[in-house]
């Protein structure tokens, strides 16, 4: 079994090797082509090199091509309305005389789109009429009874890979905009969420004003069950924190801080983050100072609300 599993993997790394030495002004005209595209890029295939298709399309429209996947046989009975002279069609078959990819032909030059054939016969209908042409030939596929596509599919959702990566360095394609398309990711959440999206407001979290007594200052962090409060003047701009480790510190050195100013007793210039920065920076800071809150300010330095590491937890970030 080892033995067989090892030969199928080398035919397919021996096809794409084969594949990579063939490319030429053709692939880079691919993309030039696809990135130039005012409409969408309609990934065609029927079978395997369907399934290879959809793995193209959704790899493109994720990385800021706006793709769709076309069934050669659906193409036939209404779904080529989905094509408009704008569009690019990529035309999947191995053989380049599938009868179902084929039949389309004269009815995408109707419509006007360009035409990109992905082929291992470069001598086919489908080459022949293709505007470019994308060599996906192989030796063998690996498969024992020499019928299954195997390296074929294979080469075909690598050189999938290679457009996609190519037109993302030629789109000037970042991280942000990746994560734009995946917000329910990990990767989306790490780079759209803000602080302001996630601190406590309002009543959700205790700000007090310096003379206040730590008695009650216990009081207002109860009432707005959060494990601490942010000291301020005046003006709402923050002085210090309070937080649990606080009081039990200072218990320890005097019975009578309950009856102390919280200024007197507070964690002075504590770290604090603006609303407009990204969670997951929020979440470096608490965990490189090894603490659990962090105060919210605004530009002007007031205390606009708190971030908890629970909150964190609840996004999803930790």
């Amino acid at each position: 079994m080892l033995k067989r599993a090892k030969e199928v993997l080398t035919i397919e790394a021996r096809a794409i090797n084969q594949m990579m030495r063939r490319l030429d002004k053709q692939f880079e005209a691919a993309v030039e082509f696809i990135a130039k595209c005012s409409g969408r890029v309609i990934i065609c295939g029927m079978g395997k090199s369907g399934i290879a298709g959809r793995k193209i399309a959704a790899t493109l429209s994720s990385t800021g091509t706006p793709s769709i996947f076309l069934h050669s046989a659906e193409a036939v009975h209404g779904d080529l309305g989905q094509l408009t002279s704008k569009d690019i069609i990529i035309i999947i078959s191995q053989s380049g005389e599938t009868e179902e990819t084929v039949r389309l032909l004269p009815l995408v030059r109707k419509i006007g789109a360009k035409i990109i054939v992905m082929t291992g016969n470069l001598k086919s209908t489908l080459a022949r009429h293709g505007d470019l042409i994308l060599n996906i030939e192989v030796k063998a596929e690996g498969c024992p009874l020499g019928l299954a596509p195997m390296a074929s599919t294979t080469v075909t959702m690598a050189l999938g890979d290679a457009l996609a990566a190519c037109l993302i360095d030629r789109k000037k394609f970042k991280k942000e905009d990746f994560a734009l398309y995946h917000p329910g990711g990990s990767l989306g959440r790490r780079l759209l969420l803000k602080v302001e999206d996630i601190m406590r407001k309002e009543s959700f979290f205790a700000r007090v004003a310096a003379t206040t007594k730590v008695k009650d200052v216990l009081w207002t962090i109860t009432k707005a069950r959060c494990g601490c409060a942010c000291v301020v003047d005046g003006k709402h701009k923050l002085l210090g924190i309070f937080t649990d480790g606080d009081l039990r510190r200072h218990l320890e050195e005097d019975p009578a801080v309950l009856s102390r100013k919280v200024s007197e007793v507070m964690t002075k210039n504590p770290a604090s983050i603006g609303k407009e920065k990204l969670a997951a920076q929020a979440f470096d800071m608490l965990k490189s100072k090894k603490i659990d809150e962090l105060p919210v300010v605004d530009k002007a330095g007031r205390v606009i609300g708190l971030l908890d590491v629970q909150d964190l937890l609840k996004a999803g970030l930790v």
